[in-house]
């Protein structure tokens, strides 16, 4: 049995059945939970039986495809209802998300698998002396002064002279709760975070959804299925997303009780993602590219462009996996009259009216928009020729913004970069062979691929153009964030005449490449980025050490004094402090007047932790868009 095959679960009948437990049966859940994913199951409509033993079967009762009630769950042991079982069912199988998109809006399959960003709201950056005391919680501590930052959206505080709207008593309440289970996670790391704490999460996020707090109740179900996923082995889950979910999740709660005004409506967060009329629009296709999910997601996103430059996606994905890619890119697209496929709209256009768009740019599909087929463009001619005379840094600060893991979810934006380039060939990478091009203002970027499924054609494309070294070709890639240009490649041009290619569904041959009539240069040694022997690992890799084994793993390292050398040395002086002060505040335990140890400061440590992870992130970030800076040309001499 996995997860998958169960129907979700409301976070608050998981939190309920967990609650009612005896302190025995607590102790045994987690080893329940396990036992009880090896056992069979059978689906008949909306009920899911498991069978508990030879006698015994289980039933959740999903009608609509969520258990919405404890009574949904009923087991035939002699000890029920009061038996660990009915809890260890709703532990296993999914959260139920408890705020769906609104109908007609977007299909929900779209909904649940496509990325949406989701994170505390940007703030300014600037110089920060050397301390050891963190910055307050869900705030980044500025990234030192010799450590270039791109530019940032400076917030402006909200006018206090009127009555600001600020938390109300009952909903402060609910964020100190929310802190509190995450900064018990954290405490416990992956591997004692078990079905209670991960319950107490479940019950946070219900409180904080009724009072009306859906963005950290939101993140706390994001944390509880990364740990769950960490739990079971998962081969898809990363370390650094559950960072990035505790991070956010801790930063959120905080910030409700602090925030005010606009800064507390986007603390807040909608329950819904917002859809705003938008009138009549014109729209120029671009490319289209194969979506492809690690929850077995699949289908097609294609990308259009207005006449001012505004990007949007039309998209199409449910559960399928990579199959599904394959067969919806050449299906019409879900707008309107428009009998486009997904394919054929990446190179046509469309005239649409009645037109609702989200912030992350999703053309909705609700029954009043209209949608015609119109005249596309060339990427060579207006409006699409103006996305590539943007200068490759302001792109990639654009791109940045976007992609920051604590970005503001309504604040839109795109991750895609438009670049002019010239193939160098492949190149070694640490991640594997990647190809590399160089573009305006010498930059020396690494081109890699977006899906190394082999059923996707992006593998193959990205070494067959590796070949061609000297090729010219217009690109548009998605910005990775690392420590030099970096990006995954979507689409390009025809690499021998007009028109375009998508890289996850066209598969070029060799006869598509140019003849070299000269010789080519052979590709560049690694291009000597700023940030690329930044010691910000020192403090990253200890944030990241924290979450599998808790605080206990800090506690035991002991003297780190070398390691804080070398961030000062490095021009990292806040980056020493809050490596120092997270260690120590791991170790410190305080005993009472008769040496008896005290419980740990949780709240404490979790506070150190968060600086430091938010501090990482914004150094990073800082890092990436440097290496994006045009390269001076080379002095001639003779």
């Amino acid at each position: 049995m996995t997860a998958a095959q169960l129907p979700p679960v409301a976070p608050e009948v998981t939190a309920t059945l967990v609650e009612e437990l005896s302190p025995r049966l607590r102790k045994r859940l987690d080893a329940a939970v396990t036992k009880l994913g090896a056992r069979p199951t059978h689906r008949d409509g909306d009920t899911v039986t498991i069978a508990v033993d030879e006698e015994t079967d289980l039933r959740m009762h999903a009608p609509g495809g969520v258990v919405a009630t404890a009574d949904a769950l009923t087991c035939g042991c002699l000890l029920a209802p009061a038996c660990v079982h009915r809890a260890a069912a709703a532990c296993a199988a999914p959260a139920a998300d408890p705020a769906p998109d609104p109908a007609g809006q977007e299909t929900p399959s779209e909904a649940a698998s496509a990325p949406h960003a989701d994170g505390t709201a940007s703030e300014s950056t600037g110089p920060a002396p050397e301390s050891t005391t963190p910055a307050p919680y869900g705030t980044a501590p500025a990234p030192d002064s010799t450590t270039p930052a791109p530019d940032a959206t400076v917030f402006t505080p909200p006018d206090n002279t009127s009555a600001p709207d600020v938390a109300s008593p009952a909903q402060r309440v609910a964020a100190d709760a929310v802190w509190s289970a995450a900064a018990a996670v954290l405490e416990a790391g992956v591997e004692g975070a078990g079905a209670v704490a991960q319950a107490a999460l479940l019950r946070a996020a219900h409180t904080a959804r009724l009072q009306h707090l859906p963005r950290a109740a939101g993140a706390a179900l994001s944390v509880v299925t990364l740990l769950r996923a960490a739990r079971a082995g998962d081969p898809s889950y990363r370390t650094p997303d559950l960072v990035t979910a505790l991070a956010e999740l801790l930063g959120t709660a905080h910030r409700v009780g602090t925030a005010s005004g606009a800064e507390l409506a986007a603390v807040r967060g909608r329950a819904r993602r917002p859809y705003s009329p938008d009138g009549s629009l014109r729209l120029y296709g671009l490319f289209t590219e194969p979506v492809v999910t690690d929850s077995g997601h699949g289908g097609a996103r294609t990308w259009v462009a207005g006449p001012d430059g505004r990007l949007c996606t039309v998209g199409d994905v449910a559960p399928g996996g990579v199959g599904r890619a394959l067969g919806v890119a050449d299906r019409a697209v879900r707008l309107g009259e428009s009998a486009l496929t997904h394919r054929e709209l990446g190179r046509a256009g469309l005239a649409v009216s009645g037109a609702t768009v989200s912030p992350d740019g999703r053309l909705g599909a609700g029954k009043g928009v209209k949608a015609v087929t119109a005249r596309g463009a060339a990427w060579t001619e207006p409006p699409l020729a103006a996305l590539w005379e943007t200068p490759p840094l302001q792109q990639a600060v654009r791109a940045l913004r976007a992609t920051s893991r604590y970005a503001d979810p309504d604040a839109g934006g795109s991750d895609l970069l438009f670049l002019d380039v010239e193939l160098r060939g492949a190149v070694r990478d640490p991640g594997g062979t990647c190809l590399l091009a160089s573009c305006d203002g010498g930059i020396a970027v690494r081109l890699t691929v977006a899906d190394d499924d082999p059923a996707l054609a992006h593998r193959d494309n990205l070494m067959l153009l590796a070949t061609a070294p000297g090729t010219r070709l217009r690109i548009i890639g998605r910005l990775l964030p690392a420590l030099h240009p970096r990006l995954a490649l979507l689409a390009c041009s025809h690499p021998t005449g007009e028109g375009t290619i998508d890289l996850g569904f066209d598969r070029l041959r060799r006869a598509d490449l140019p003849v070299p009539d000269a010789p080519v240069h052979p590709a560049p040694p690694e291009p000597g980025d700023s940030g690329a022997n930044s010691p910000l690992h020192l403090l990253e890799r200890r944030v990241e050490q924290t979450v599998p084994a808790g605080r206990a793993a800090l506690g035991m390292l002991g003297d780190v004094s070398a390691e804080a050398r070398r961030l000062r040395r490095a021009g990292l002086p806040t980056a020493a402090g809050l490596l120092a002060a997270l260690c120590a505040s791991a170790a410190r335990r305080e005993r009472d007047a008769f040496g008896r140890l005290l419980p740990a400061d949780t709240d404490g440590f979790a506070t150190h932790w968060l600086a430091a992870a938010r501090y990482t992130s914004a150094v990073s970030e800082s890092l990436c868009a440097a290496a994006w800076e045009p390269r001076p040309e080379p002095a001639v001499t003779g």
